[in-house]
Order: C-alpha cells, then structure tokens, then sequence
C-alpha cells in the first residue's frame, strides 16, 4: 500500500515536472482513441441501417381460390412453428387489390376486371440471412403444392427476391467485415503511436532509470511511477475521447434524426455506455502496455 501512495506521488510529480511530454501522451492517446470511438460509433449505426434492411426481407406465398380452410390453417401451423419464422399474417383477396390500388396508378387499377390477385402468406424472419434455408423447407412441405396457385410452377408461388437477396447479404456481410478490419487496424496504429510517445518520455529520462538501477532499484520499483504515469494519462486521454464522442453523439445523431427520421441511427445508452466502457478499458491496457514495452530496453542496464 506505501509503495502504491509513492508511486502515485512520484507519477504526479514526474507528469509536473515533465510537463510537454505528458500533455503529448495524453493528447496522442485522446487522438487515438478519438478516432477509434467515432469509427465504432458508426460501425454502430451502419450496422443498426444493415440490419433494418435485413428486417424487412420476407417470403410471399401466394394461395389459390380454392384451398380449403383446413389445409390452410395446417399450412399456416407448420409455418408459425418454424424457429427461423418470426409471424405469418394471411392477406385476402380484398386486401390483396387494396394494396395493389395504393401502390399501382389510379388508369391500371381502374382497367381492372374483378378481383384477379390471389390470396397470400406474408412470412417474416427471424434470422433473415436464413432466408433460402427457409423457402427449402416451405418448398418441401406436403401441403405446399395443395395451397398454392401454381402447383404447375411452384418456383411461381413463392417470392422472396433471390437474386436481391444475395447481393443484400453479400454486401452486408463485406461491410461488417471491412468495419471490423478497420477497427482492429486503428487500435494497432494507436499502440504504435501511443508507444513512441511513451518511449520519448522515458528517453528523456534515461539517466535517471540507470542511476536507480546502479544503486540497487528493482525493475518493479522503477517501473512502478512509468506505469502509475501510463495509467494516469490513458484515463485522462480516454475521458477526453468518451466527452468528446458522446457530446458529438448528442449533438450530430439528434440533428439527423430530425432532418432524417427515417433512418434508423436510434443509439441506445446501453450501446453508447459499452463503447465508452471499451475506450476506457482500451486506454488502460494501451498506457500500461505501451509503458512496459518501452522500457523493456533501459531495464536492463
């Protein structure tokens, strides 16, 4: 316990005394962690936007006029009992023309004679990258030929966008690939330049690192006040980047939220206060590490 109230002391003092060299670890260390912060954050949000996109892939089955109540109702069971189904919401006929009068223009829906839609299943997902797994098994179901309108075409009774869908996941997946890279990548260039900041420091104070060692210091003993020194600025430049990102949180989302509500960039605390948690823990074992990599030379006088 002295020793730790000595390392403090001699930490304090030290950061006083070499004042320019303290203010460059803490603002390297701010820097880094700043950009790193601010790229999470936006992976964040760019992972909220992929996977609102992924939430609105569904499968469409269409029924023929004839199918019966209790094929249907058996269909719709096997359906709902799928783990990888989220809900089945049946559509009418009625309902069917409905929505194709809003979506359709008003000379098309007019030429229309009757009432030629079908029925459908609207099927959404759980897992929505699990789509085609999902068809296979809704493709293999004994019932699914005695419901459908094109037991001649089955392949034509059931929509889900292939082709659109596998570029979809294709993307998304190479964009959290590429986010995730560039995150690791700017905590690698961070440890670096966090390092040589630390290994300036420490240079300056060479000779005072070999006196200590001469008249008997142990290697703990004199690590102690560098890494107290590590430790103090890693806070310090950590708490920094944290105020900064979440005054920039505050200030940019909220802006975009309201010139743009229907982008769902909806940044919830919890995932906020998780960022911050990482930065602080980041800068912590960044300071500590970079300070015992760059002495590891002077050590050993």
């Amino acid at each position: 316990m002295r020793s730790l109230a000595y390392f403090i002391k001699e930490a304090f003092s030290n950061s006083r005394k070499n004042f320019s060299t303290t203010f460059g670890g803490i603002i390297t260390i701010f820097l880094s962690l700043l950009v790193i912060g601010v790229f999470m954050v936006a992976s964040l949000i760019i992972d909220q936007m992929i996977k609102s996109v992924e939430s609105q892939v569904s499968i469409s089955i269409y029924l023929h006029d004839d199918v019966t109540d209790m094929d249907l109702e058996s269909f719709k069971g096997f359906l709902s009992n799928m783990p990888e189904v989220s809900t089945v919401v049946y559509i009418s006929k009625e309902q069917s023309l409905e929505r194709f009068k809003e979506q359709a223009t008003t000379d098309i829906a007019d030429q229309l004679d009757g009432n030629p839609l079908p029925a459908l299943l609207e099927v959404s997902l759980r897992e929505p990258d699990k789509v085609q797994s999902v068809v296979d098994q809704i493709m293999a179901n004994d019932l699914f030929l005695s419901v459908i309108d094109r037991p001649d075409a089955p392949q034509d009774s059931i929509k889900y966008g292939k082709d659109i869908i596998e570029k979809l996941f294709s993307i998304t997946s190479t964009i959290r690939i590429v986010c995730i890279a560039l995150v690791i990548l700017l905590v690698f260039v961070a440890l670096i330049f966090i390092n040589n900041t630390i290994r300036l420091a420490i240079l300056a104070r060479r000779k005072e690192i070999a006196i200590m060692k001469l008249v008997g210091a142990s290697n703990g003993f004199i690590r102690g006040p560098f890494l107290m020194e590590g430790f103090l600025q890693a806070v310090i430049g950590a708490g920094l980047s944290i105020g900064t990102i979440s005054m920039l949180c505050n200030y940019l989302i909220k802006n975009v939220q309201t010139i743009l509500p229907w982008l769902p960039i909806n940044m919830g605390q919890l995932s906020l206060w998780m960022i911050y948690l990482v930065l602080l823990g980041a800068g912590v074992v960044i300071g500590l590490f970079g300070s015992l990599w760059a002495m590891r030379r002077y050590l050993k006088v």
